[in-house]
C-alpha cells in the first residue's frame, strides 16, 4: 500500500453518494488500486489505473463508432458530474467454489455529454480489491431510440512488454492451446499454424481472444475479460505490439453493424482483474459484475457427478452414427430399412452396461451422444435441417432405457447437437425441452459444431449471444440445466442464471493429446467466467490399445487425472473414461466416486500458471478437505501445509500421487496410494512428475466428527 497515493485520492471516496465530484477518481476498498478518469482537450474520455506503484493501465481512451446518422461517440464529450458510491454486502451461489462470496467495491459514475449532438452516456466503473470493472450506460433520451455500433474503442494500453497466456483472436472459437509469449511475441507466434476447430476465423495477427492473462516485470499478474455479455458480441483484444495498447474488437455477425441496441441499454463490463497468481485464481470479480439470480425457485437445479457414452466415440471405438448413408432428407429417411454399420455407440445393450456401472459406483447421470437420428449426415454438411432432437435411432429404445435408469437410482443426461444452425434448434426448442421432461431428463449438454448458419454470422456475434442466453433461459421454464459446448466462453450470466451449470468454449479432453501446461492455464483463463465442462479421469492413457487406429496418447498420470477433479472447478464434472478402464484401477477410481463436485470453501495455495497448481476444497457442509495439484513440463516437489484444517481435530489423509518412475509421457499409469494421520501442522512433501500431479482426500477421524 502507498500512502502518498491514498492521501491524494481520498478526497473523492469522502463524498456520500450520489454527490457531485470534483474528479474522477476512485479507490478500491483496500485503497491499493487507483482508478483516474478526465477528459482530454478534445473531450476524449480517458482512463487509468494503478495498484501501487505498478502503473496497470496507462491513460487510455473509450468511446464508439457508430454507424447511420449518429456521429462516433469518441470525442466532444463535457462532463455533466460524477457520482461517488459504495457497497459491502455478500450472496450464496446456488452451486460454488464457496457457499458464500463477498461484493465489496466502491464505484464512481460519470456522466458525459457530446457537446455537439447532446447525446448522453455515462461510464460506470466499481473498484474491487482485486481488480475494477467499467460499462457504458445509455440513458434513454429524446431523439434516439437505438444505436448501430461499427466498433467499440475501448482501450487498456499496457505499462511494458508483458509476459502473456493467450489463444488467437476468432469469432468462432476457443478451442486453441495457451501461447505463453511477450506480448511483442504474439504477432510472430500467430503467423504459425494455429491448430483450431472446424470454423477457426482469425481477424488480426496481433489479436487475442478474452480471458487474456499477463504478468509484469513486479510479478504482478493482469488478467483483461468481460462480464454480464448479454445481448452484445463477445470482446477481442487487438494489440497495438509498438505502443503495446490493446484496443477492443467486437465480433461481427451478418448486419453491417457488430451491434444494435436498444436505449436504454448497457454494455458487458469490462473486466481488469489484478493479483498476485492465487488472488487471480481466487477472485469473483466477474461474478460479482452479473445480475443476482433471475430465477424465482432454484431447488431443481444441482451439481452432478456423471458418465457418458462418449469417450468411446471420441477415441474412434465406436461411432455416433447408425448406418453408413449420407447426403438424404431426415425427414423422408426410413432407418428402418438402412443396414446398421456395426458401430453405433448408444445401442440398448452398451447402455445399460453403462448404466450398471453408473449406478453402481454412486453417479448421477449419464451422458448419451449419437441417441438421435442425423448423425450421418452433418459435419461440415452446412445444412439447416440436420436434427429433430426428439427422433431415437432403431437401437435406442428411449422410454425403456429411461425407465431402466431410474429403476437403477440414476438419470439419463440428454445431448443435442445443432451442427451450427440455431434457427433449426430454436424452432424446434420446446418440443426437445418438452420430451425431456416426459422422460425424466433435467440436464441438456448441446453443442454448435461447424460453422453457423446462414453463412455470415459467427459463433460470437450479438445474434448468437442473444440465442445461447435463450437457451437457457427457455430451458429455466423446463427446470432444465444447460451445458453448452462450443458457444461463447461464459461470463459469469451463472450468477444470474444458474442452471448455466458448464460450458466448454476451450480446448477440452477430446483434443487427446493436448499438451502438459494446459490444464495449469484454463483455471487462470477461461474459467473465469464460469465452470468448464473439461471431462477429465482418463485412466488409459495409450488410446491405440482399445481404439484401433488411434495412435494419440494422453500426456497425463493417473494422478494427474484425479487432481483435476479439485483443480478445475465445476458443478458438473464427468468420469469421462471407459467402464472397463476404471475396473482395471479400482483404487485410483475411488478417488473419483468420493471427491464432491459442490463446495463450502475453496483455497488455492500456490500456483504459477504454465507450470502447476494446487488447490484445495472443504466439502459442501462438512469438515472433510480435498487437496489436488496438476504440474506442467519440471517435475518437481510440492510442499503442502495443511494448515486450513481445524485446529485440534485430527484427520486421515488418502494420498494418491505419481510414483517416482511416472512421466506424463513416458509412463503415466504408475501411481501410489499412502494413508496417513495429520493436523493442521502436518507439512506433506509430494513428488509431481512431468504431466503429473497429486490429490488428497482429508478426512476427519476424532471423536467430533
Amino acid at each position: 500500500m502507498h500512502t502518498s497515493i491514498i492521501r491524494f485520492l481520498l478526497p473523492a471516496l469522502a463524498l456520500s453518494a450520489c454527490t457531485a465530484a470534483p474528479d474522477g477518481r476512485l479507490l478500491s476498498p483496500d485503497g491499493d488500486l487507483a482508478v483516474a478518469f478526465s477528459t482530454d482537450a478534445a473531450g476524449v474520455p480517458v482512463y487509468s489505473l494503478v495498484s501501487g506503484s505498478d502503473t496497470i493501465v496507462r491513460p487510455s481512451t473509450l468511446g464508439f463508432r457508430l454507424l447511420g446518422d449518429n456521429p462516433d461517440l469518441a470525442s466532444g464529450f463535457a462532463v455533466d458530474g460524477i457520482e461517488h458510491s459504495a457497497h459491502d454486502g455478500k450472496w450464496a451461489p446456488v452451486w460454488g467454489e464457496n457457499d458464500s462470496i463477498a461484493d465489496v467495491y466502491n464505484a464512481m459514475t460519470v456522466h458525459l455529454t457530446q457537446k455537439a449532438t447532446g447525446m448522453k452516456m455515462d461510464i460506470e466503473f466499481r473498484a474491487y480489491d482485486d481488480g475494477i470493472g467499467f460499462r457504458y450506460v445509455f440513458p434513454a433520451q429524446a431523439g434516439t431510440d437505438s444505436l448501430r455500433i461499427a466498433e467499440e474503442l475501448s482501450q487498456f494500453a499496457m505499462a511494458g512488454d508483458h509476459t502473456a497466456w493467450w489463444i488467437p483472436g476468432d469469432y468462432d472459437t476457443q478451442e486453441y492451446e495457451y501461447n505463453i509469449t511477450p506480448l511483442s511475441g504474439i504477432r510472430a507466434k500467430n503467423s504459425n499454424d494455429q491448430p483450431g476447430n472446424v470454423s477457426a476465423t482469425g481477424f488480426s495477427p496481433t489479436g487475442v481472444q478474452t480471458s487474456l492473462l499477463m504478468r509484469n516485470d513486479s510479478g504482478v499478474y493482469i488478467n483483461i475479460h468481460e462480464a454480464a455479455l448479454v445481448d452484445y458480441p463477445a470482446m477481442h483484444l487487438d494489440l497495438n505490439d509498438t505502443t503495446m495498447m490493446f484496443t477492443s474488437h467486437l465480433t461481427p455477425g451478418i448486419p453491417e453493424a457488430k451491434a444494435t441496441v436498444a436505449l436504454p441499454f448497457a454494455t458487458p463490463w469490462r473486466v481488469v482483474m489484478v493479483g498476485s497468481a492465487t488472488d487471480i485464481l481466487a477472485t469473483n470479480i466477474i461474478y460479482n459484475l452479473n445480475e443476482p439470480c433471475a430465477l424465482e425457485d432454484v431447488s431443481w437445479i444441482h451439481p452432478t457427478k456423471y458418465m457418458g457414452v462418449w469417450w468411446e466415440m471420441i477415441t474412434g471405438k465406436s461411432q455416433w452414427s447408425y448406418t453408413n448413408a449420407e447426403d438424404f432428407d431426415l425427414a423422408t429417411f426410413d432407418y428402418s430399412k438402412a443396414r446398421p454399420h456395426g458401430k453405433h455407440g448408444a445401442n440398448n445393450a452398451n447402455v445399460r452396461r453403462y448404466i450398471d456401472f453408473a449406478a453402481d459406483n454412486g453417479f448421477d447421470q449419464l451422458l448419451i451422444e449419437g441417441w438421435n437420428i442425423g448423425w450421418e449426415d452433418w459435419f461440415g454438411k452446412e445444412k439447416d435441417y440436420v436434427f429433430d432432437f426428439v427422433t431415437p435411432y432403431p437401437d435406442f429404445d428411449l422410454k425403456a432405457l429411461n425407465d431402466y435408469a431410474r429403476s437403477r437410482g440414476i438419470k439419463l443426461m440428454m445431448h443435442h447437437e445443432t451442427s451450427g444452425s440455431p434457427a433449426n434448434y430454436e424452432a424446434h426448442m420446446d418440443t426437445a425441452y418438452a420430451l425431456m421432461n416426459e422422460y425424466g431428463y433435467d440436464a441438456v449438454k448441446s453443442g454448435y459444431v461447424g460453422n453457423i448458419l446462414p453463412k455470415g454470422d459467427t459463433h460470437y456475434s450479438q445474434r448468437m449471444v442473444r440465442h445461447y442466453l435463450d437457451a437457457v433461459r427457455r430451458a429455466a421454464d423446463h427446470h432444465i440445466m444447460v451445458n453448452a459446448h462450443e458457444a461463447v466462453r461464459p461470463t459469469g450470466l451463472a450468477r444470474t442464471y444458474p442452471n448455466l451449470v458448464g460450458n466448454e468454449s476451450a480446448m477440452g479432453t477430446e483434443y487427446q493429446n493436448m499438451s502438459t501446461q494446459h490444464v495449469t492455464i484454463l483455471p487462470f483463463t477461461r474459467l473465469k467466467g464460469g465452470p468448464m465442462d473439461f471431462t477429465p479421469g482418463i485412466f488409459r492413457m495409450d488410446l491405440g490399445s482399445f481404439a484401433p487406429g488411434n495412435k494419440e496418447h494422453k500426456r497425463a498420470t493417473v494422478a494427474n487425472q484425479l487432481a483435476l477433479y479439485v483443480t478445475m472447478y465445476s458443478p458438473l464434472q464427468m468420469a469421462a473414461d471407459l467402464p472397463e478402464h476404471y475396473a482395471e484401477k479400482p483404487d485410483a477410481f475411488a478417488f473419483i466416486r468420493e471427491v464432491p463436485v459442490d463446495w463450502s470453501e475453496s483455497r488455492y495455495l500456490d500456483a504459477v500458471p504454465g507450470e502447476y497448481i494446487i488447490a484445495a476444497r472443504r466439502a459442501k457442509g462438512g469438515d472433510a478437505w480435498y487437496v489436488g495439484g496438476v504440474n506442467a513440463e519440471t517435475p518437481r516437489t510440492a510442499s503442502v501445509a495443511l494448515d486450513f484444517l481445524t485446529p485440534g481435530r485430527t484427520y486421515e489423509a488418502t494420498l494418491y500421487a505419481d510414483t517416482p518412475e511416472a512421466d506424463g509421457h513416458t509412463n503415466p499409469e504408475v501411481y501410489d496410494i499412502t494413508r496417513r494421520t495429520v493436523t493442521s501442522d502436518t507439512v506433506l512433501s509430494i513428488p509431481m512428475a512431468r504431466g503429473g500431479g497429486f490429490a488428497i482426500s482429508v478426512r476427519p477421524v476424532d471423536a467430533n466428527n
